[in-house]
């Protein structure tokens, strides 16, 4: 993937952008030096990006997260840091934005500088196997709602259709027609497919822009 200054991603609870945030920044990693990654998630994510952060400490990637996170408290308090996303453009960040048009506003508040610096692709995590998104035109509302309350229009889709652990091949090649007809319908291509380690060898070559990834697993408290 050709990365730009900052990659938005969004898409609806249990989407799986948190797990792509987490691959997404050791990717960058391999080519930049200046890497962050934000999580603006406020909203009851399943997984916090706050779960890697012994993994970031290591590689040298920067973490901006609220101070609750992985805590008790549900507080929608974003980090003061979050502004340097915009104000430091020496760095490449991957932002990992809230799961529904709630959780999208938060990232209303630097949408006016992001569009100004006109760095950025804001892309949509689909999965056709959660509840809300299981076709083209569901996905395509959930879509609308986040651009409404986001302030920011989408440039691309991944497509993370996946059952976790469970995913089979066939399922992530049957979810190719899936992604096909959200493209369709809402104009936008789509960039990436998402596959689990252990099937990357068996898909590659079948799938364009295929994009390999290891599971963020929640720690155990």
């Amino acid at each position: 993937m050709n990365y730009k200054r900052l990659t938005l991603l969004c898409g609806h609870y249990g989407s799986g952008k948190t797990n792509i945030a987490v691959n997404m920044a050791f990717d960058m990693k391999k080519r930049f030096d200046n890497v962050t990654v934000a999580d603006l998630d406020i909203v009851n994510p399943y997984f916090r990006t706050k779960d890697s952060s012994e993994e970031f400490k290591k590689a040298g990637i920067r973490l901006i997260v609220s101070e609750f996170a992985n805590s008790n408290l549900d507080i929608p308090a974003l980090p003061d840091d979050m502004y340097a996303l915009t104000d430091d453009r020496t760095m490449r960040a991957v932002i990992d934005v809230g799961g529904d048009d709630r959780g999208a506003l938060a990232l209303g508040r630097l949408a006016p500088k992001i569009k100004e610096e006109n760095d950025y692709e804001m892309l949509m995590v689909i999965n056709k196997f959660r509840p809300l998104t299981p076709d083209a035109k569901s996905t395509l509302e959930v879509m609308r709602e986040i651009e409404a309350a986001g302030g920011i229009r989408f440039t691309g889709l991944i497509n993370n259709s996946n059952l976790g652990d469970e995913t089979t091949a066939e399922d992530v090649l049957k979810s190719v027609e899936y992604a096909n007809a959200v493209s369709s319908l809402s104009h936008l291509p789509v960039v990436l497919t998402t596959v689990r380690k252990e099937l990357y060898n068996t898909l590659n070559g079948q799938i364009d822009n295929l994009f390999e990834m290891v599971l963020q697993k929640k720690p155990i408290d």
